[in-house]
């Protein structure tokens, strides 16, 4: 299989999607808002962004399955599955706030094989496959070098609906707060994950996240260099609705830091 072609086939077909989205929030009805939960949010440009990757994803390898946010598309579950989130950062997207963007995951069995995050307002690609370093607009990047917490820019995303782990997630949040560079929340763990990989970020770590959140952006940033694990120190990151993840030369500290107050929370 040739994955750095379907991956730069993927790329295109993310731009594609990213140029549609980015036309629609100049005219966007914020009457169109549909809601799935409680503060969460989707749009007509959600689903119609969808359909599209799933048609053109579906033109590079027939057959293949997908998991995808809007649930536009399932299929029988195969030996390729997508996994596809069309606008990730809905709510910044409703309130002309960037960052948004679309994010695209390709797993081969049970393992990702590649990874693609566009995000949209300052056209910027992240992608990576499998046995490919990582890339930003055809120009390869890699985690940062920082080498203690105390130096690291942290980024992570607030619980917006799952609110059951408020408690220890705020006192995270106030060591995060005290005992590093400081604490971003963009609101696109997509593209939170895509910086980490290019090092703007040096760690990041939430909770209650889908697949289609963190599939892509842990790959692309385990192929730059990162280490990427759930709250626990295991592999069920894409799955299990956590994820811890920095360079490898803060992993164990900040690992330590975060798994101390959010694991016993579970």
């Amino acid at each position: 299989m040739d994955f750095e072609k379907i991956c730069m086939k993927t790329v295109s077909f993310a731009r594609e999607t990213g140029r549609y989205i980015r036309k629609q929030a100049g005219s966007y009805d914020p009457e169109n808002i549909m809601v799935k939960g409680v503060h969460n949010y989707v749009t007509q440009v959600d689903m119609t962004a969808e359909k599209m990757l799933v048609e053109k994803l579906s033109g590079i390898l027939p057959g293949s399955s997908f998991i995808t946010e809007e649930g536009t598309a399932g299929g029988e579950k195969s030996d390729y599955t997508w996994i596809i989130d069309p606008l990730d950062g809905t709510t910044n997207f409703i309130h002309g706030l960037p960052p948004y963007s679309v994010s695209i995951a390709l797993m081969e069995e049970e393992a990702v094989v590649l990874g693609v995050i566009y995000e949209i307002n300052l056209d910027e690609a992240f992608y990576s496959w499998k046995g490919a370093p990582a890339f930003l607009n055809g120009k390869k990047i890699s985690v940062s070098a920082t080498g203690s917490v105390n130096d690291s820019l942290i980024a992570t995303g607030f619980p917006f609906t799952d609110y059951r782990y408020l408690d220890p997630f705020m006192k995270c949040l106030e060591y995060c707060m005290k005992n590093s560079r400081g604490v971003r929340r963009l609101g696109s763990a997509a593209v939170d994950l895509a910086y980490l990989a290019c090092g703007r970020f040096d760690a990041f770590y939430e909770y209650g996240l889908s697949p289609w959140d963190v599939a892509a952006g842990a790959f692309i940033i385990q192929q730059a260099g990162g280490r990427v694990t759930d709250f626990s120190g295991k592999d069920n990151y894409i799955f299990g609705s956590e994820v811890i993840a920095s360079n490898s030369l803060i992993f164990n500290e900040f690992f330590g830091n975060i798994s101390e107050f959010m694991t016993p929370a579970r």
